[in-house]
């Protein structure tokens, strides 16, 4: 119990990644809110599919080579020290440039405007089917997650070795946040310190695998507190350091 509670604590507080950029998609791609609940009810399913095919994958690796925790924790490691010097310089960026839209867009022959929730529709100039700008949104949600399972899919398998407690939290974590993305794309950007909290968790997790493997085991529960004290930590000092409240002091310094 205490393995899942703190693999679900985790995936959940890592897929909230995955909500940032399904806002910026929605926003880039100006998706109309009933067609952005077709594309998340989609994405559950099809993340599903995808995060069991990892997590197997991820579990008869390490099973077959010992030195594959050692690879999860790099990634782990690596992610942290990129979230954490990167700071906030990822709010601002722009989705055109993003490779995944990128890519999708030159493959794909979309339509200028959207059909309703439809991922296809005709073309009035030559009756062809093609798809709708809503098809192309959805490839790139579930093309995002797949790469935010590179993170999360190491990072549960750090916490659990068991395959239910590992898929069952992946599957419920992305449940709940996408169930209430509509409530909380808003609150999610005043955690101004949501972004240092997930890349210290991050390193815990990295650190943690690696010195399993060195044979110094750090108990279950020990991990829940540090990954519950690490985001409580981060949504207090939100609150207490509010983001518009740092940048008017800024102002009143600057005059």
């Amino acid at each position: 119990a205490v393995e899942f509670l703190t693999a679900y604590i985790v995936e959940y507080s890592l897929s909230v990644d995955n909500l940032f950029v399904f806002i910026l998609l929605f926003a880039y791609f100006k998706v109309p809110r009933l067609a952005q609940e077709k594309v998340l009810s989609w994405g559950i399913g099809v993340a599903a599919v995808l995060r069991l095919a990892f997590i197997a994958a991820g579990e008869e690796l390490e099973n077959r080579f010992w030195w594959v925790s050692l690879v999860f924790a790099t990634i782990l490691l690596f992610s942290a020290f990129k979230i954490l010097v990167a700071g906030d310089d990822d709010e601002d960026e722009d989705v055109s440039k993003n490779p995944v839209v990128k890519t999708v867009s030159s493959l794909i022959p979309v339509s200028d405007q959207y059909d309703g929730s439809n991922f296809f529709t005709t073309a009035a100039d030559t009756g062809k089917r093609i798809a709708t700008p809503l098809l192309l949104v959805l490839i790139c949600v579930e093309l995002s997650d797949v790469i935010f399972a590179l993170d999360s899919v190491p990072a549960a398998l750090g916490v659990s070795k068991s395959t239910v407690v590992v898929y069952s939290s992946n599957v419920l974590a992305i449940l709940g946040l996408r169930s209430l993305f509509f409530v909380v794309e808003d609150a999610l950007q005043n955690i101004r310190f949501l972004q240092p909290a997930l890349g210290l968790v991050l390193a815990f997790v990295g650190g943690k695998i690696a010195a399993d493997v060195a044979g110094a085991e750090i108990p279950t529960l020990a991990s829940l507190g540090v990954i519950v004290g690490v985001l409580s930590g981060a949504v207090v000092m939100s609150k207490v350091f509010p983001e518009g409240e740092a940048e008017g002091e800024g102002r009143d310094e600057d005059d």
